[in-house]
């Protein structure tokens, strides 16, 4: 009796046990709840500044990239947003926070753009057709030719054999003129005297005129009289005789030729260009820039490009970017009293 006791209770311990263990396991069953929505959030308008740089989509990519990386990296240093476009749109100019927009050729309409944005100072780089004034800034290369044509005569005597050098310059023009005393007094500074061995019946540097209405087909002749006649072996030609084709001829006689503006195609014996500097001109602008402050004509300061080393050696390359530097800053007097 007592045995069937004890295992009438083992059965129901079991029972219980088994009882316990599935209602553990069993799932609970899901409450369905709502699915909340999430709440919209919203893209805040930039609050920092923005410059705008207008380039041509054609412009050739070292030339882009530089002025890109100009551009950027002042807009970075001031804080600003840097953005580049190939044209420039009225929607454009609808962001509050644009102050900055700086555009080379072709003009991207800024006479007609900029009084709708007078909270944006615009700086027009070598554009011609613009005037100064209001927001609108003016980059232009610099119409003077006292230092370009000093350092042209430095650098020509530095690297011609005999000081045997020559200007092409425009007849009865009283600038051209002014040009050619810097040029022989860019030789003097290089050569002082610039005694010579041979004894030559031709004073150097020597020159020649080409009158206004000459046909550009007949520069050619004006300058076999200096490299043949005169035996000239380096040439500086005025700007507004510098005709491509006419400095393309001059390129295939063997004579070498500095200039202040290079043809697209560099003609034989190109040495270097003396241009103004348009990035560092950029850069000295950018401060009036950010404080608001335009309507003004900016002079670029001149530099030197299209270095040829093989006719000019980064040494003496050196001694003209020095004197440049004396000519910029005004230790070197390019015309005499």
């Amino acid at each position: 009796m007592r045995a069937k006791y004890i295992l009438f209770v083992i059965l129901i311990i079991a029972a219980l046990s088994a009882c316990a263990k599935s209602t553990a396991t069993e799932a609970p069953t899901a409450i369905p709840t709502d699915t909340p929505i999430p709440t919209p959030t919203f893209t805040a308008t930039p609050s920092t500044f923005l410059a705008i740089l207008v380039i041509p989509a054609d412009m050739d990519p070292a030339a882009s990239e530089l002025y890109q990386k100009t551009v950027y990296d002042l807009a970075q240093a001031s804080g600003y947003r840097f953005q580049v476009r190939n044209a420039l749109t009225p929607q454009d100019l609808a962001d509050p926070m644009l102050k900055i927009v700086i555009a080379l050729p072709p003009d991207p309409g800024i006479v007609t753009l900029a009084p709708t944005a007078p909270q944006v100072q615009f700086l027009a780089v070598n554009i011609s057709g613009i005037t100064a004034g209001g927001n609108v800034s003016v980059l232009a290369g610099d119409s003077q030719m006292d230092i370009p044509s000093f350092l042209a005569g430095y650098t020509a005597a530095m690297i011609s054999d005999e000081y045997h050098i020559g200007m092409i310059i425009p007849q009865g023009n009283a600038d051209a003129q002014r040009a050619f005393q810097a040029f022989s007094n860019g030789m003097t500074y290089y050569c002082g005297l610039c005694r010579t061995f041979y004894i030559s019946p031709i004073t150097y540097p020597t020159y020649i005129e080409i009158p206004a209405d000459e046909s550009k087909d007949r520069y050619g002749g004006y300058a076999n009289v200096l490299l043949n006649d005169r035996k000239v072996y380096t040439l500086f030609i005025y700007p507004t005789l510098a005709d491509p084709d006419f400095l393309s001829y001059v390129g295939t006689t063997g004579a070498m030729l500095i200039g202040t503006d290079m043809p697209e195609q560099r003609p034989g014996g190109w040495v270097m260009t003396i241009q103004p500097d348009t990035i560092k001109a950029i850069q000295n602008s950018w401060p009036n820039l950010v404080a608001g402050q335009g309507g003004v004509n900016v002079q670029s300061p001149l530099g030197i490009a299209d270095v040829d080393p093989t006719l000019l050696s980064p040494g003496k390359e050196r001694l003209v970017r020095d004197t440049l530097d004396a000519l910029l800053a005004g230790r070197i007097a390019p015309i005499t009293p």
